[in-house]
């Protein structure tokens, strides 16, 4: 699982999916998208958004690139997780510094 406090120091957002899958493993391959998507059994628009980063990678998604690629699940999850981390930590940066952490009692 995912620390959220391992991303608080981080300068660059973590990488997305689909910029692995367009920059990574289509040239690999040797496919272009309308292949993968058929490959995937999904539509030449779903694997493009997920390309273009304006897609995120559900659980369904990740099931059908683990398989197709053999890999994890928890490989394609984890990753669209640190995004998403991100992108809430930097969205709402003022809200989460606002909160203060809940007092801790001593022991007696």
């Amino acid at each position: 699982m995912l620390n959220p406090n391992i991303l608080h120091g981080r300068k660059r957002r973590p990488t997305h999916p689909g910029e692995m899958l367009r920059e990574i493993v289509l040239p690999e391959i040797g496919m272009s998208q309308g292949e993968f998507a058929t490959w995937l059994g999904v539509s030449r628009r779903t694997v493009n958004e997920l390309l273009q980063e304006r897609r995120p990678v559900s659980v369904d998604m990740a099931h059908r690139l683990a398989r197709a690629l053999k890999t994890s699940t928890d490989v394609w999850l984890n990753m669209q997780q640190a995004v998403d981390v991100w992108d809430a930590l930097h969205r709402n940066k003022k809200k989460y510094q606002a909160i203060r952490s809940i007092p801790r009692k001593r022991a007696a």
